[in-house]
């Protein structure tokens, strides 16, 4: 079974009010340290949606072996970037990663993708998080996503059916705002 790697980091980042992927992160950039996740997981396809500060993301992010898929609709949610990346989606499996979570282990990829159903999602100490699976039978509804926390819509749909795959450790952080930044410099999480 081949599989698509997509790494979500097309947002805007609003609520952080400076772009999130450049932000320092042991030595390079935040995106730079989730791409090096997807690229150890060995993905046969690596994608990444950019947006929000594109330009300068292409400038200062290395974005070897990835497929870089613009979304000029990115400030409609990541619903928007999952759907424009579906199209170009070669393999018969889909992680879905976050470009602001560096935190999720490859070992956890490995992990979610023994899973049988048409979709699993991580399921840590604290919570559900990522990273998702989808199975080629979900892309036409990936396809129609739109707006923000599309993704988790979907999961909790029941359209599908789910396995939560256990993970240890608690829900590795999502920078969206500068006390997570804070929080993940200091080591709060994975």
């Amino acid at each position: 079974m081949g599989v698509t790697g997509l790494v979500l980091a097309a947002g805007g980042s609003l609520r952080l009010g400076e772009a999130k992927q450049l932000l320092p992160y042991h030595g390079r950039t935040l995106l730079d340290a989730t791409l090096d996740v997807a690229r150890a997981c060995g993905f046969d396809q690596l994608l990444v949606t950019l947006g929000g500060s594109a330009t300068q993301v292409h400038e200062q992010v290395d974005l070897t072996g990835c497929t870089v898929i613009e979304n000029p609709s990115y400030s409609s949610g990541c619903g928007s970037s999952v759907s424009s990346a579906i199209p170009l989606v070669s393999e018969s499996a889909l992680v879905l990663m976050l470009g602001d979570q560096p935190g999720v282990l490859a070992s956890s990829v490995a992990a979610v993708l023994d899973a049988l159903t048409p979709l699993a999602v991580a399921r840590y100490e604290d919570g559900l998080g990522h990273p998702f699976l989808f199975r080629r039978e979900t892309f036409g509804a990936l396809a129609g996503l739109h707006g923000d926390k599309a993704v988790w819509k979907l999961l909790h749909s029941g359209a599908y059916p789910v396995t939560e795959v256990p993970i240890d450790g608690p829900v590795p952080i999502d920078v969206d705002t500068r006390d997570d930044y804070e929080r993940l410099l200091a080591g709060e999480a994975r």
